[in-house]
C-alpha cells in the first residue's frame, strides 16, 4: 500500500456530554469560573485536562462576568429534581432581612424541611458568611440528621467554599435556583411569607438576644401547634416524631 493512504485516526471522545455538564454547572452556579467548574468535574469523576475546561468554557462563551446577571437570563434545572417523600429527602433555605427597634439591620437563616413542613432552625444574625451557615446547619444536623438535597439560590452565602466542601463530606446535594426564578424553591419563599406576616410584623426586637428569643418561640409553635393544610392540617411535629413525642428534637 501507498504510505499516502494512511491516515490519522482521532482517538478523541465525543465531547458532547461534556460540554452539556458543564453548561449545566454554569447555568445554576452562575458564578463559578472556569477553575471551579473544572474542580467540580474532577470530583464527578471526569478524567479531563484543566485546559480542555478551559477551552470548552471560552468556546461556549461561558466567560464570567463582573456585572449581576439580569434576571431574564435563563437556566436549566437537572432533570433529575424529584419531590419529598419523606422527612430529610429536601430541605429548602434562604435568607429574610429585618431590624431592630434601633433600626440596626438583621438577617435570619430560615430553613424548612419540604415534606414535613418543619422549621429545624430560624437563626438570626447582624451579618452572614459562609462558615455561618455551615456552624448554624451542622449544630442541627447533628441532632436531626442531614438532609439529602437543599435548595437554595445563588446568594454569596450559598455559593461559598464552605458551604460546599461541608455539602460534599456530608453527602448533601445543593440545588441551585434558575437566577431570576424564587418560583424554584416556592416552598421557602412560601414559608418566608407566613413567617414575616405572623412574627416579623408582629414585633418589635430590643436587641439581638431579644429577636433570638421571640423567634425560637414562634418557631416552637409553629413546629408544634399550627396547622398546616398542605399536611392535612396536622403540626409538622407530627410527621417528624412517629411516637408522638410532640417535643422538638432541638
Amino acid at each position: 500500500f501507498d504510505c499516502s493512504s494512511y491516515h490519522y485516526k482521532s482517538r478523541r471522545t465525543d465531547p458532547a456530554a461534556l460540554k452539556k455538564r458543564i453548561k449545566e454547572i454554569c447555568e445554576t452556579r452562575v458564578r463559578y469560573g472556569y477553575r471551579r467548574v473544572h474542580f467540580v468535574l474532577q470530583r464527578e469523576g471526569w478524567h479531563v485536562n484543566i485546559k480542555k475546561t478551559y477551552r470548552i468554557y471560552n468556546e461556549m462563551g461561558l466567560q464570567l462576568r463582573n456585572k449581576t446577571p439580569k434576571r431574564r437570563v435563563k437556566a436549566k434545572l437537572r432533570d433529575d429534581r424529584q419531590d419529598a417523600v419523606q422527612t430529610n429527602d429536601v430541605w429548602a433555605m434562604d435568607f429574610v432581612h429585618d431590624q431592630l427597634a434601633t433600626g440596626r439591620k438583621l438577617r435570619v437563616l430560615t430553613v424548612i424541611d419540604t415534606f414535613s413542613r418543619y422549621v429545624p432552625i430560624l437563626d438570626v444574625k447582624f451579618s452572614y458568611r459562609g462558615e455561618d451557615v455551615v456552624n448554624s446547619l451542622e449544630r442541627v444536623c447533628v441532632d436531626i440528621g442531614y438532609p439529602k438535597t437543599i435548595r437554595v439560590d445563588n446568594g454569596p452565602e450559598f455559593i461559598s467554599r464552605d458551604l460546599d466542601l461541608w455539602a460534599y463530606h456530608k453527602g448533601v446535594v445543593l440545588d441551585f435556583s434558575r437566577p431570576g426564578k424564587p418560583t424554584d424553591n416556592a416552598f421557602i419563599e412560601a414559608f418566608n411569607g407566613k413567617f414575616r406576616q405572623e412574627c416579623l410584623n408582629a414585633h418589635w426586637f430590643l436587641s439581638l438576644a431579644d429577636a433570638a428569643e421571640k423567634l425560637e418561640t414562634w418557631r416552637r409553635y409553629y413546629n408544634e401547634e399550627r396547622p398546616h393544610s398542605a399536611i392535612g392540617n396536622k403540626s409538622p411535629i407530627m410527621l417528624v416524631k412517629s411516637d408522638g413525642d410532640t417535643s422538638p428534637p432541638i
